[in-house]
């Protein structure tokens, strides 16, 4: 079939691109493929009771189907240029903030409105921080919830599903360029699309198929980084004056020992820890609810460490790879530690779990992250535990849990246009998939700057 545009993928940047093409030209001829489910049909057997841990579905439904792996997230949607990529630096700092909030305006539209929007303007927070060699990064924050967000992109996808042909549980196996375009070659049975403008935003679990696409198609790309560390569950009250001011505070402290540079990451208010599952690597997440009967007595956040290669060794997401499978070896998945048994130099047991004060979420493994973690990184963590103490006490208490590993996988960058074109004319790569973006606001932004660029050209 010939399409005016395909779209590899529907998480936002994939979404968002066709909501603003239908709504710019409703004359356009769309197809969005997808390698997950529909959003309805996204479900995740781990409950708890009979399933405890990753069983290692075909296709997880955490991190693929219609939503992407945002769509079971806490739906935060950090309006911001200090954080969650650089779209910024392609497309200019007012410009990309102005796309953010008209995504804003779209979730706030399609059942987000009862929302709240936190920000950092005005806080003393800021002060306490820097009083105390910590550095909070300047936002505004959308809290949709993990409820929220799944009927915010229902309504979206009510909205698409009879104007644009899904094609769902369905991989892409290469993009071949023509003169006219592009074919886009997908399925088991080698079905072919024809189109005259491609938009691939495919996510972080799309990072291996991406450096694929991007050798097949000598599309210049250069290292990105990777997160490591661990999730922090401790009680909700611990954090409340930050939580309840700005809801998530993204702060950075920089190591004595090594000047290494340590982020909070994924603030959960009264939130639960998850599995993920990504490429069979079985790693940690948080997750939080808008609906007050769905709140925890806990809060969760990450603690990461940002590590970038260079010469000889170049494959940071392969490195962040070694360390998840280490930890899946060891612990079966995901492994849980207190924090003053990790202090204590030793392994954490069920009963000492069990004794704590804090009671876990999520079923993990009790075991030793010094094990896991590389030293440098595991010293990271342990001193910005004792700095964020001093603004939240109670931090670097015995029984505060720790998760690992959590480890965040960035495609490696495609070197783009300002439109947000590689080497090929008429092809865009969005979202995560990019190495561009880092978050559901700049993910979302993307796909809306591309699809006018299309509109445009297609006028």
């Amino acid at each position: 079939m010939h399409y005016d545009v395909v779209i590899i993928g529907a998480g936002p940047g994939g979404i968002f691109s066709a909501y603003e093409l239908i709504k710019l030209n409703p004359d356009l001829k769309i197809s969005v493929i997808e390698s997950g489910y529909e959003l309805k049909k996204r479900h995740c057997p781990i409950d708890g009771v009979k399933v405890k841990s990753c069983i290692g579905c075909k296709v997880c439904s955490i991190m693929n189907g219609f939503g992407g792996a945002g769509a079971f997230s806490d739906g935060k949607y950090n309006i911001t240029n200090d954080y969650g990529g650089s779209l910024y630096e392609f497309i200019g700092r007012d410009k990309a903030l102005e796309l953010m909030n008209y995504v804003d305006d779209i979730n706030t539209s399609n059942g987000g409105k009862d929302t709240h929007l936190f920000s950092t303007a005005g806080t003393p927070l800021k002060k306490i921080c820097m009083q105390n060699g910590l550095t909070l990064l300047e936002a505004s924050v959308r809290h949709l919830g993990t409820d929220i967000n799944y009927i915010v992109l229902e309504n979206l996808y009510d909205k698409l599903k009879d104007k644009v042909d899904f094609k769902f549980e369905t991989k892409v196996n290469n993009i071949e360029k023509t003169d006219s375009g592009y074919i886009v070659n997908y399925g088991e049975d080698e079905k072919k699309d024809e189109c005259t403008y491609c938009i691939v935003s495919v996510g972080r679990s799309g990072s291996s198929w991406m450096g694929r696409i991007c050798e097949e198609l000598k599309i210049p790309t250069k290292s990105n980084r990777v997160d490591i560390g661990v999730r922090v569950e401790l009680p909700a009250e611990i954090f409340s004056d930050i939580t309840d001011e700005l809801y998530e505070g993204k702060i950075v402290y920089r190591t004595q020992k090594f000047e290494d540079l340590v982020r909070t990451f994924c603030m959960n208010p009264r939130g639960a820890v998850v599995n993920e599952n990504t490429n069979g690597i079985i790693t940690v997440n948080g997750h939080s609810f808008e609906g007050e009967d769905l709140k925890t007595g806990n809060t969760n956040f990450a603690l990461l460490v940002s590590k970038h290669f260079s010469e000889p060794f170049k494959d940071s997401n392969g490195y962040g790879e070694s360390i998840a499978r280490l930890s899946n070896m060891l612990g079966g998945g995901v492994i849980l530690q207190r924090f003053g048994d990790l202090e204590r130099g030793r392994r954490s047991t069920q009963k000492r779990i069990d004794e704590g004060t804090v009671r876990p979420t999520l079923s993990a493994t009790p075991g030793d992250l010094s094990l896991v973690l590389p030293k440098r990184i595991l010293d990271a963590i342990i001193e910005m535990v004792y700095a964020l103490d001093k603004i939240a006490p109670g931090t670097a208490n015995d029984d505060t849990l720790l998760y690992g590993v959590e480890v965040k996988f960035y495609n490696m960058e495609v070197e783009l246009s300002d439109k947000l074109e590689p080497c090929h004319k008429n092809l865009f790569v969005i979202g995560d998939g990019s190495g561009v973006t880092h978050s559901l606001s700049h993910a979302s932004a993307s796909g809306v700057y591309v699809a006018r660029e299309i509109c445009e050209r297609n006028a």
